[in-house]
């Protein structure tokens, strides 16, 4: 299932010559509030207008989920699709629908016009609360290793919020723009999740795809910011490849999403030592985790449960992990550190970790960002990796923290 007319019930028209030149781009510049809008490195999509809401009830995600797919069809729908975003808390009602029609294009990075600057950041003023304050956050993270240290767990994610309040109503189609051409080959979403309120981000993390019989995970954890200066910035770089932290960090994540998928999974490749990736704020250890399905029962979403939450957003063990984030994170994370992607009713689809992201709703922004602890880690540095995180969002809507 790796073409677009596969995927959804209309295709945006290309030209033969030229299949990719505005396209995708197309669909960027169609994005109003109230759509679902979703690029992938694989493919684009932009929905509108009314769907079939995916109820909250007893029943598995995963089966209420099938019951609206299998209803679509029913209805005559061709090739529906889920599309939403998943909270951080799996109780928690998800924001997922199957709407009557999807238009699809190819992956942004594929369209050449993506290569044209965004518009500026319109001049205004933005007052900025930050919660936790850095120093409030950097004693969560002292207290959170003094207990690894006594053995109590092995690692947390501990997130801080800002709260950014506009004088004027947001205008989330620039900011999509911008979050997009920036990072053109990541994640890039935005997704109602109630009434008048948006999630909207690029996240650079894949937490799994599945598409036919292959499975991929692409778990990130270490991080280091990126410099402007082109030595420095691979100075950087290189340190993380050898950082004894960072290393240990990313092989907790990397061994929690190897167990989670054996089950379903044939075979299984797991490359022995990371890689970089980089975004336009962050390098990343990164690890391609590849598979052959078992069953075709198992579906792409099923197998992001089953990886949700990875130590990469929440900690290890996990109950614990969840425990220490409830006792010390003075916020509900909502649909942070959640899920947002597609799927279809062949069980294929794609989803991401909502990370670099912010909750929209008139004039406010809630924007997140959260930092990997383990018992080496320093207050210091973990508040600097996450005001580093902010930064991806912070230059999409021209404020400064």
């Amino acid at each position: 299932m790796s073409t677009a007319s596969q995927v959804a019930t209309h295709t945006t028209p290309a030209d033969p010559a030229h299949p990719a030149v505005g396209a995708a781009t197309s669909l960027l510049d169609a994005y109003t509030p109230g759509d679902h809008f979703l690029a992938t490195p694989g493919r684009t999509l932009l929905s509108r207008g009314p769907g079939r809401h995916v109820p909250h009830d007893e029943r598995p995600l995963t089966a209420r989920v099938h019951a609206a797919l299998t209803a679509a069809v029913t209805a005559g729908q061709e090739s529906p699709v889920v599309i939403g975003a998943i909270p951080f808390d799996h109780t928690a009602p998800a924001a997922l629908s199957v709407p009557e029609s999807v238009r699809t294009a190819p992956a942004l990075a594929s369209d050449p016009l993506i290569a044209l600057p965004a518009a500026v950041p319109a001049a205004g003023t933005w007052e900025i609360r930050q919660v936790p304050e850095p120093e409030i956050y950097g004693k969560g993270v002292t207290a959170a290793v003094e207990r690894m240290w006594r053995g109590e767990f092995s690692k947390v994610v501990l997130a801080r919020t800002l709260e950014l309040t506009s004088g004027a109503p947001l205008d989330l189609p620039a900011m999509l723009q911008r979050l997009a051409r920036r990072d053109p080959s990541g994640y890039t979403f935005a997704l109602p999740t109630g009434p008048g309120r948006t999630l909207i981000g690029a996240s650079p993390e894949l937490l799994v795809s599945r598409h036919g019989e292959q499975v991929v995970a692409n778990p990130l954890a270490g991080s280091t910011p990126r410099s402007a200066d082109l030595a420095e910035d691979v100075r950087r770089a290189a340190t993380l490849l050898e950082s004894v932290k960072d290393l240990h960090e990313h092989a907790v994540v990397v061994d929690a999403v190897h167990q989670a998928l054996a089950p379903h999974c044939t075979e299984l490749t797991v490359p022995a030592r990371p890689t970089l990736i980089r975004t336009a704020t962050m390098w990343h250890l990164s690890t391609t985790v590849t598979g052959t399905l078992r069953s075709p029962d198992t579906s792409a979403l099923k197998l992001a449960l089953a990886l949700h939450p990875t130590p990469a957003v929440c900690g290890t063990p996990t109950q614990t992990a969840r425990q220490v984030i409830t006792e010390t994170e003075p916020f509900d994370r909502g649909f942070f550190t959640g899920v947002v992607g597609w799927g279809n009713a062949e069980g294929d689809g794609d989803w991401v970790v909502t990370i670099r992201c912010a909750e929209a709703e008139e004039r406010t922004l809630r924007l997140y960002a959260g930092a990997g602890v383990v018992a080496a880690s320093e207050p210091e540095a973990e508040t600097a990796e996450t005001a580093a995180k902010f930064r991806t969002f912070l230059s999409a809507v021209g404020a400064e923290l």
